[in-house]
Protein backbone atom coordinates (compact mmCIF):
# COMPACT_ATOMS: atom_id res chain seq x y z
CA UNK A 1 0.00 0.00 0.00
CA UNK A 2 1.21 3.84 -1.22
CA UNK A 3 2.23 5.72 2.09
CA UNK A 4 1.42 9.32 1.93
CA UNK A 5 2.57 11.98 4.45
CA UNK A 6 0.50 15.08 4.65
CA UNK A 7 0.53 18.16 3.40
CA UNK A 8 1.74 15.76 0.25
CA UNK A 9 5.16 16.75 -0.89
CA UNK A 10 4.45 20.21 -0.29
CA UNK A 11 5.45 22.94 2.57
CA UNK A 12 4.24 26.21 3.35
CA UNK A 13 6.08 29.16 1.79
CA UNK A 14 8.49 31.48 4.18
CA UNK A 15 5.65 33.84 4.32
CA UNK A 16 2.95 31.08 4.89
CA UNK A 17 4.06 29.77 7.36
CA UNK A 18 2.46 31.76 10.73
CA UNK A 19 -0.74 31.21 9.29
CA UNK A 20 0.45 27.46 8.84
CA UNK A 21 1.50 26.89 12.23
CA UNK A 22 -1.87 28.67 13.70
CA UNK A 23 -3.55 26.55 12.28
CA UNK A 24 -1.72 23.23 12.45
CA UNK A 25 -1.89 24.24 16.82
CA UNK A 26 -5.86 23.90 16.19
CA UNK A 27 -6.69 27.54 15.43
CA UNK A 28 -10.45 27.88 15.05
CA UNK A 29 -10.48 31.24 13.03
CA UNK A 30 -7.77 32.79 10.18
CA UNK A 31 -8.30 35.57 8.01
CA UNK A 32 -6.16 35.82 5.68
CA UNK A 33 -5.70 39.09 3.44
CA UNK A 34 -3.30 38.08 0.80
CA UNK A 35 -2.36 39.51 -1.92
CA UNK A 36 -2.79 38.15 -5.66
CA UNK A 37 -0.51 34.95 -6.02
CA UNK A 38 0.40 34.24 -2.59
CA UNK A 39 -1.01 30.71 -2.32
CA UNK A 40 -4.43 31.36 -0.48
CA UNK A 41 -6.03 28.26 -2.03
CA UNK A 42 -3.24 26.41 -2.15
CA UNK A 43 -2.45 26.43 1.71
CA UNK A 44 -6.06 26.20 2.75
CA UNK A 45 -6.49 22.54 0.20
CA UNK A 46 -3.31 21.29 1.99
CA UNK A 47 -4.45 22.44 5.28
CA UNK A 48 -7.76 20.29 4.85
CA UNK A 49 -6.09 17.80 3.97
CA UNK A 50 -4.21 17.43 6.92
CA UNK A 51 -7.35 18.37 9.05
CA UNK A 52 -9.37 15.38 7.31
CA UNK A 53 -7.10 12.78 8.41
CA UNK A 54 -7.16 14.58 12.45
CA UNK A 55 -10.39 14.56 12.71
CA UNK A 56 -13.04 12.70 10.59
CA UNK A 57 -15.93 15.19 9.29
CA UNK A 58 -16.92 17.10 6.25
CA UNK A 59 -15.02 19.71 4.96
CA UNK A 60 -16.08 22.60 2.47
CA UNK A 61 -14.62 25.16 -0.09
CA UNK A 62 -16.92 27.83 -0.34
CA UNK A 63 -16.38 30.09 -3.61
CA UNK A 64 -19.01 33.20 -3.78
CA UNK A 65 -20.67 30.98 -6.96
CA UNK A 66 -20.93 27.34 -7.07
CA UNK A 67 -20.44 28.08 -10.73
CA UNK A 68 -17.01 29.72 -10.59
CA UNK A 69 -16.21 26.53 -8.22
CA UNK A 70 -15.78 24.16 -10.57
CA UNK A 71 -13.32 26.44 -12.49
CA UNK A 72 -11.31 28.15 -9.75
CA UNK A 73 -10.89 24.72 -7.21
CA UNK A 74 -11.84 21.42 -8.72
CA UNK A 75 -10.24 21.62 -12.72
CA UNK A 76 -7.93 24.30 -11.91
CA UNK A 77 -3.95 23.35 -12.33
CA UNK A 78 -0.71 24.62 -11.12
CA UNK A 79 0.81 26.50 -13.69
CA UNK A 80 4.06 25.55 -12.11
CA UNK A 81 3.40 21.48 -12.02
CA UNK A 82 0.86 20.89 -14.40
CA UNK A 83 -1.14 19.06 -11.97
CA UNK A 84 -4.63 19.69 -10.68
CA UNK A 85 -4.53 21.50 -7.45
CA UNK A 86 -7.13 18.69 -6.20
CA UNK A 87 -4.76 16.13 -6.86
CA UNK A 88 -1.70 17.59 -5.08
CA UNK A 89 -3.39 17.84 -1.90
CA UNK A 90 -5.90 15.15 -2.08
CA UNK A 91 -4.04 12.56 -4.08
CA UNK A 92 -5.59 9.09 -5.18
CA UNK A 93 -4.40 7.06 -2.42
CA UNK A 94 -6.00 9.01 0.15
CA UNK A 95 -9.47 8.39 -1.46
CA UNK A 96 -12.34 5.87 -1.57
CA UNK A 97 -14.51 7.74 -3.66
CA UNK A 98 -14.94 11.38 -5.99
CA UNK A 99 -18.21 12.65 -7.39
CA UNK A 100 -17.28 14.90 -10.76
CA UNK A 101 -20.76 16.07 -11.00
CA UNK A 102 -21.07 17.30 -7.05
CA UNK A 103 -17.49 17.98 -7.02
CA UNK A 104 -16.96 15.99 -3.90
CA UNK A 105 -14.17 13.72 -2.28
CA UNK A 106 -14.73 11.29 0.29
CA UNK A 107 -11.69 9.77 1.90
CA UNK A 108 -10.37 6.25 2.97
CA UNK A 109 -11.06 6.93 6.60
CA UNK A 110 -14.60 8.59 6.38
CA UNK A 111 -14.08 12.71 5.86
CA UNK A 112 -15.52 13.99 3.05
CA UNK A 113 -14.67 17.42 1.02
CA UNK A 114 -16.76 19.30 -1.33
CA UNK A 115 -16.60 22.52 -3.31
CA UNK A 116 -19.70 24.68 -2.85
CA UNK A 117 -21.09 27.81 -3.40
CA UNK A 118 -21.51 30.57 -0.59
CA UNK A 119 -24.55 31.84 -2.80
CA UNK A 120 -27.00 28.58 -2.17
CA UNK A 121 -25.81 28.22 1.29
CA UNK A 122 -28.90 27.50 3.15
CA UNK A 123 -29.58 24.15 0.76
CA UNK A 124 -26.40 22.59 1.44
CA UNK A 125 -28.01 19.35 2.51
CA UNK A 126 -25.48 16.22 4.38
CA UNK A 127 -23.49 16.51 7.69
CA UNK A 128 -22.66 19.67 9.09
CA UNK A 129 -19.11 20.65 8.51
CA UNK A 130 -16.24 20.50 10.93
CA UNK A 131 -14.29 23.08 8.88
CA UNK A 132 -14.86 25.51 5.91
CA UNK A 133 -13.04 27.81 3.88
CA UNK A 134 -14.55 30.72 2.71
CA UNK A 135 -12.54 31.46 -0.59
CA UNK A 136 -12.38 35.02 -2.28
CA UNK A 137 -14.21 36.04 0.91
CA UNK A 138 -15.02 39.71 -0.06
CA UNK A 139 -17.35 38.72 -3.00
CA UNK A 140 -19.11 35.68 -1.10
CA UNK A 141 -22.99 36.24 0.47
CA UNK A 142 -21.89 37.52 4.25
CA UNK A 143 -25.26 35.66 5.16
CA UNK A 144 -23.52 32.10 4.64
CA UNK A 145 -21.17 32.81 7.79
CA UNK A 146 -24.12 34.14 9.47
CA UNK A 147 -25.78 30.90 8.84
CA UNK A 148 -22.95 28.55 9.40
CA UNK A 149 -21.39 29.86 12.16
CA UNK A 150 -23.47 28.12 14.86
CA UNK A 151 -23.18 25.11 13.31
CA UNK A 152 -19.28 24.84 13.76
CA UNK A 153 -19.82 26.35 17.03
CA UNK A 154 -21.83 23.42 17.62
CA UNK A 155 -19.29 20.90 16.61
CA UNK A 156 -16.04 22.92 17.51
CA UNK A 157 -14.55 23.30 14.10
CA UNK A 158 -12.46 25.65 12.43
CA UNK A 159 -13.01 28.49 9.45
CA UNK A 160 -10.47 29.90 6.97
CA UNK A 161 -11.50 33.02 4.78
CA UNK A 162 -9.37 34.31 2.26
CA UNK A 163 -9.45 36.99 0.08
CA UNK A 164 -8.12 40.34 -1.48
CA UNK A 165 -9.71 43.06 -0.58
CA UNK A 166 -13.01 44.37 -2.19
CA UNK A 167 -13.65 47.83 -0.31
CA UNK A 168 -14.57 47.94 2.81
CA UNK A 169 -17.35 45.76 3.21
CA UNK A 170 -17.89 42.89 4.88
CA UNK A 171 -14.49 41.26 4.56
CA UNK A 172 -13.02 44.18 6.32
CA UNK A 173 -15.67 43.79 9.04
CA UNK A 174 -14.41 40.23 9.76
CA UNK A 175 -10.90 40.77 9.51
CA UNK A 176 -10.73 43.60 12.15
CA UNK A 177 -12.65 41.45 14.33
CA UNK A 178 -10.52 38.89 13.83
CA UNK A 179 -8.18 41.18 14.38
CA UNK A 180 -9.22 42.11 17.83
CA UNK A 181 -9.70 38.47 18.97
CA UNK A 182 -6.02 37.25 20.51
CA UNK A 183 -8.06 33.44 19.61
CA UNK A 184 -8.00 34.40 15.90
CA UNK A 185 -5.47 34.80 13.66
CA UNK A 186 -5.54 37.96 11.17
CA UNK A 187 -2.95 38.45 8.55
CA UNK A 188 -2.55 41.15 5.63
CA UNK A 189 0.23 40.52 3.00
CA UNK A 190 1.20 42.49 0.50
CA UNK A 191 3.47 41.47 -2.40
CA UNK A 192 6.13 43.31 -1.05
CA UNK A 193 6.28 40.90 1.55
CA UNK A 194 5.78 38.15 -0.47
CA UNK A 195 8.49 38.17 -2.59
CA UNK A 196 6.61 36.49 -5.34
CA UNK A 197 7.10 39.57 -7.66
CA UNK A 198 10.58 41.64 -8.05
CA UNK A 199 10.01 45.62 -7.80
CA UNK A 200 10.48 45.72 -11.55
CA UNK A 201 7.40 43.58 -12.32
CA UNK A 202 5.28 45.54 -9.43
CA UNK A 203 5.87 48.70 -11.64
CA UNK A 204 4.97 47.71 -14.75
CA UNK A 205 1.91 46.17 -13.61
CA UNK A 206 1.18 49.28 -12.47
CA UNK A 207 1.77 50.97 -15.35
CA UNK A 208 -0.72 48.15 -17.39
CA UNK A 209 -3.27 49.06 -14.59
CA UNK A 210 -3.19 52.54 -15.22
CA UNK A 211 -3.06 51.83 -18.94
CA UNK A 212 -6.29 49.79 -18.78
CA UNK A 213 -8.69 51.59 -16.01
CA UNK A 214 -7.08 55.16 -16.15
CA UNK A 215 -4.71 56.68 -13.88
CA UNK A 216 -6.94 57.13 -10.69
CA UNK A 217 -8.62 54.07 -10.87
CA UNK A 218 -5.46 52.03 -11.99
CA UNK A 219 -3.57 52.78 -9.27
CA UNK A 220 -6.74 52.23 -6.80
CA UNK A 221 -7.39 48.76 -8.28
CA UNK A 222 -3.08 47.72 -8.47
CA UNK A 223 -3.12 48.81 -4.10
CA UNK A 224 -5.99 46.86 -3.94
CA UNK A 225 -5.05 43.72 -5.70
CA UNK A 226 -0.90 43.52 -4.85
CA UNK A 227 -0.70 45.99 -2.18
CA UNK A 228 -4.36 44.90 0.53
CA UNK A 229 -5.73 48.05 0.05
CA UNK A 230 -9.23 48.40 1.42
CA UNK A 231 -9.66 51.80 0.33
CA UNK A 232 -10.12 51.15 -3.25
CA UNK A 233 -13.91 50.73 -4.94
CA UNK A 234 -15.20 47.64 -5.79
CA UNK A 235 -14.75 47.32 -9.73
CA UNK A 236 -17.50 47.67 -11.44
CA UNK A 237 -19.71 49.00 -8.25
CA UNK A 238 -22.71 50.43 -9.55
CA UNK A 239 -23.47 53.01 -6.65
CA UNK A 240 -19.40 53.34 -5.85
CA UNK A 241 -19.72 57.30 -6.28
CA UNK A 242 -22.90 57.61 -4.67
CA UNK A 243 -22.39 55.90 -1.42
CA UNK A 244 -19.26 57.34 -0.92
CA UNK A 245 -20.69 60.67 -1.10
CA UNK A 246 -23.36 59.57 1.35
CA UNK A 247 -20.91 58.57 4.13
CA UNK A 248 -21.62 61.31 6.02
CA UNK A 249 -25.03 60.50 6.14
CA UNK A 250 -24.67 56.99 7.63
CA UNK A 251 -24.97 57.35 10.98
CA UNK A 252 -27.78 56.96 13.72
CA UNK A 253 -31.56 57.49 12.05
CA UNK A 254 -34.53 57.46 14.84
CA UNK A 255 -37.57 56.35 13.99
CA UNK A 256 -40.30 58.95 13.87
CA UNK A 257 -43.21 58.11 15.49
CA UNK A 258 -45.11 60.48 14.12
CA UNK A 259 -44.50 59.69 10.62
CA UNK A 260 -45.61 56.03 8.88
CA UNK A 261 -42.80 53.72 7.75
CA UNK A 262 -43.03 52.81 3.91
CA UNK A 263 -41.77 49.38 3.18
CA UNK A 264 -40.18 48.24 -0.34
CA UNK A 265 -39.74 45.01 -1.15
CA UNK A 266 -37.71 42.56 -3.58
CA UNK A 267 -39.38 39.33 -3.27
CA UNK A 268 -37.67 36.10 -3.60
CA UNK A 269 -39.45 32.42 -3.10
CA UNK A 270 -36.09 29.85 -2.92
CA UNK A 271 -33.89 33.41 -3.64
CA UNK A 272 -34.09 36.38 -1.25
CA UNK A 273 -36.45 38.22 -0.13
CA UNK A 274 -35.46 42.03 0.72
CA UNK A 275 -37.11 44.80 2.60
CA UNK A 276 -35.96 48.74 2.88
CA UNK A 277 -38.13 50.67 5.53
CA UNK A 278 -38.27 54.67 4.92
CA UNK A 279 -39.65 57.68 6.63
CA UNK A 280 -40.30 60.46 4.05
CA UNK A 281 -39.99 64.04 5.10
CA UNK A 282 -39.06 67.29 3.43
CA UNK A 283 -36.23 67.43 1.51
CA UNK A 284 -35.20 63.52 2.79
CA UNK A 285 -35.31 60.22 2.93
CA UNK A 286 -34.86 58.51 6.46
CA UNK A 287 -33.90 54.84 5.86
CA UNK A 288 -34.05 53.38 9.25
CA UNK A 289 -33.88 49.73 9.13
CA UNK A 290 -33.71 46.77 6.41
CA UNK A 291 -34.79 42.97 6.36
CA UNK A 292 -34.14 40.40 4.02
CA UNK A 293 -34.38 36.33 4.54
CA UNK A 294 -34.11 33.17 2.48
CA UNK A 295 -36.93 30.23 2.36
CA UNK A 296 -39.22 31.66 4.23
CA UNK A 297 -43.33 32.59 3.68
CA UNK A 298 -45.04 35.41 3.37
CA UNK A 299 -46.70 34.40 7.05
CA UNK A 300 -43.12 34.79 8.69
CA UNK A 301 -41.94 38.18 6.81
CA UNK A 302 -45.48 39.88 8.44
CA UNK A 303 -44.82 38.46 11.73
CA UNK A 304 -41.24 40.09 12.08
CA UNK A 305 -42.45 43.41 10.50
CA UNK A 306 -45.55 43.68 13.28
CA UNK A 307 -43.19 42.76 15.85
CA UNK A 308 -40.67 46.21 15.25
CA UNK A 309 -43.39 47.86 16.29
CA UNK A 310 -43.46 50.94 13.49
CA UNK A 311 -46.59 52.36 12.29
CA UNK A 312 -46.89 51.32 8.94
CA UNK A 313 -47.49 53.02 5.93
CA UNK A 314 -47.63 52.03 1.90
CA UNK A 315 -46.22 48.33 1.14
CA UNK A 316 -44.43 48.83 -1.92
CA UNK A 317 -44.02 45.38 -4.10
CA UNK A 318 -42.84 44.95 -6.99
CA UNK A 319 -44.74 45.39 -10.43
CA UNK A 320 -45.27 41.28 -10.63
CA UNK A 321 -46.65 40.76 -6.84
CA UNK A 322 -50.30 39.92 -7.79
CA UNK A 323 -48.90 36.46 -9.68
CA UNK A 324 -45.70 35.82 -7.52
CA UNK A 325 -46.64 32.87 -4.87
CA UNK A 326 -44.78 31.77 -1.77
CA UNK A 327 -45.53 28.74 -0.11
CA UNK A 328 -49.38 29.55 -0.62
CA UNK A 329 -51.94 29.62 -3.12
CA UNK A 330 -52.62 33.52 -2.84
CA UNK A 331 -50.49 36.03 -4.37
CA UNK A 332 -48.15 37.92 -2.29
CA UNK A 333 -50.04 41.06 -2.27
CA UNK A 334 -53.15 39.45 -1.35
CA UNK A 335 -51.62 37.76 1.55
CA UNK A 336 -50.44 41.01 2.65
CA UNK A 337 -53.11 43.01 2.06
CA UNK A 338 -55.40 40.64 4.56
CA UNK A 339 -52.36 40.85 7.33
CA UNK A 340 -53.33 44.47 7.10
CA UNK A 341 -51.01 45.58 5.04
CA UNK A 342 -51.49 48.79 2.54
CA UNK A 343 -50.38 47.36 -0.68
CA UNK A 344 -48.79 49.61 -4.02
CA UNK A 345 -47.01 48.02 -6.61
CA UNK A 346 -44.62 49.34 -8.49
CA UNK A 347 -44.67 49.97 -12.07
CA UNK A 348 -42.70 47.27 -14.27
CA UNK A 349 -39.22 49.14 -15.41
CA UNK A 350 -35.99 47.99 -16.48
CA UNK A 351 -32.61 47.73 -14.66
CA UNK A 352 -31.34 50.48 -16.00
CA UNK A 353 -34.56 52.68 -15.05
CA UNK A 354 -33.90 51.08 -11.43
CA UNK A 355 -30.93 52.09 -11.39
CA UNK A 356 -30.86 55.62 -12.19
CA UNK A 357 -33.45 56.19 -10.41
CA UNK A 358 -31.66 55.35 -7.40
CA UNK A 359 -28.66 57.04 -8.32
CA UNK A 360 -30.86 60.67 -8.06
CA UNK A 361 -32.84 59.23 -4.76
CA UNK A 362 -29.23 58.64 -2.95
CA UNK A 363 -28.38 62.32 -2.14
CA UNK A 364 -31.70 62.77 -0.45
CA UNK A 365 -31.11 59.68 1.53
CA UNK A 366 -29.83 59.33 5.43
CA UNK A 367 -29.40 55.35 6.48
CA UNK A 368 -29.05 54.35 9.99
CA UNK A 369 -25.56 52.82 10.11
CA UNK A 370 -26.62 49.60 12.57
CA UNK A 371 -29.59 48.70 11.10
CA UNK A 372 -29.31 49.06 7.34
CA UNK A 373 -25.66 47.71 7.75
CA UNK A 374 -26.54 44.24 5.90
CA UNK A 375 -28.60 46.38 3.55
CA UNK A 376 -25.64 48.92 2.74
CA UNK A 377 -22.99 45.91 2.47
CA UNK A 378 -25.05 44.91 -0.61
CA UNK A 379 -25.37 48.31 -1.70
CA UNK A 380 -21.88 48.48 -2.08
CA UNK A 381 -21.21 45.22 -3.44
CA UNK A 382 -23.42 45.53 -6.19
CA UNK A 383 -21.38 45.81 -9.28
CA UNK A 384 -20.70 44.87 -12.88
CA UNK A 385 -19.48 42.20 -13.85
CA UNK A 386 -15.77 42.94 -15.90
CA UNK A 387 -14.48 40.06 -18.46
CA UNK A 388 -11.10 39.44 -19.28
CA UNK A 389 -10.70 41.76 -21.68
CA UNK A 390 -11.72 44.65 -19.13
CA UNK A 391 -15.33 44.88 -20.68
CA UNK A 392 -18.23 45.24 -18.04
CA UNK A 393 -21.73 43.34 -18.67
CA UNK A 394 -24.81 44.82 -19.64
CA UNK A 395 -26.42 44.26 -16.64
CA UNK A 396 -25.20 44.12 -13.07
CA UNK A 397 -24.20 40.41 -11.45
CA UNK A 398 -27.63 38.63 -9.92
CA UNK A 399 -25.86 37.62 -6.71
CA UNK A 400 -26.17 37.71 -3.33
CA UNK A 401 -26.29 41.96 -3.57
CA UNK A 402 -29.00 42.34 -5.64
CA UNK A 403 -31.51 41.53 -4.02
CA UNK A 404 -31.09 44.43 -1.98
CA UNK A 405 -30.22 46.55 -4.38
CA UNK A 406 -33.58 45.15 -6.44
CA UNK A 407 -35.67 46.66 -3.32
CA UNK A 408 -33.81 49.85 -3.00
CA UNK A 409 -34.63 50.17 -6.98
CA UNK A 410 -38.36 49.39 -6.87
CA UNK A 411 -38.01 52.42 -3.52
CA UNK A 412 -36.68 54.52 -5.80
CA UNK A 413 -39.18 54.04 -8.90
CA UNK A 414 -41.92 54.22 -6.33
CA UNK A 415 -40.78 57.63 -5.24
CA UNK A 416 -39.86 59.36 -8.30
CA UNK A 417 -43.07 61.24 -8.93
CA UNK A 418 -43.24 62.92 -5.86
CA UNK A 419 -40.23 64.98 -4.16
CA UNK A 420 -39.53 64.87 -0.86
CA UNK A 421 -40.23 68.67 -0.21
CA UNK A 422 -43.77 67.85 -1.33
CA UNK A 423 -44.46 65.28 1.51
CA UNK A 424 -46.08 65.18 4.95
CA UNK A 425 -45.22 69.23 4.85
CA UNK A 426 -47.90 69.71 7.84
CA UNK A 427 -45.34 72.31 9.88
CA UNK A 428 -42.15 74.10 8.71
CA UNK A 429 -39.95 71.03 8.82
CA UNK A 430 -37.06 71.08 11.65
CA UNK A 431 -34.80 69.08 9.96
CA UNK A 432 -31.13 69.52 9.12
CA UNK A 433 -31.08 70.58 5.25
CA UNK A 434 -27.41 72.37 5.50
CA UNK A 435 -26.10 69.46 7.68
CA UNK A 436 -25.64 71.72 10.64
CA UNK A 437 -27.17 70.54 13.82
CA UNK A 438 -30.96 71.54 14.95
CA UNK A 439 -31.99 71.62 18.47
CA UNK A 440 -34.46 69.26 18.88
CA UNK A 441 -34.64 67.58 15.58
CA UNK A 442 -33.43 64.48 15.18
CA UNK A 443 -29.91 65.08 13.34
CA UNK A 444 -29.09 66.90 16.70
CA UNK A 445 -29.35 64.26 18.79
Amino acid sequence: MTKIRLPNDWQPRPYQRSAWDYLERGGKHAELIWCRRAGKDEIALHRTAVAAFERIGGYWHMLPMAAQARKAIWNAVNPKTGKKRIDEAFPEAIRRKKNDQEMYIEFVNGSTWQVLGSDNYNAMVGAPPVGIVYSEWALSNPAAKAYLRPILAENNGWQIFITTPRGKNHAYTTYQGAKSDPDSFAQILTANETGQYTPETLTKLRAEYVRDFGEAMGNALFDQEFMCSFEAPILGAVYAKELREAQDRIRTVPYDPSKPVHLFWDLGRADKTAIWFAQLAPFEYRVIDYLEGVGKHIGEYATELQAKRYVFGDCWLPHDANNELLASQRTVAQQLRDAGFKVKTVPKTSIDTRIEAARLMLPLCYFDEKKCDTGLNALMNYRYAVDDDKHFSKEPLHDWASHAADAFGYMAVALKEAKPKQREMQTRPRINTLNRPLGGGWMGM
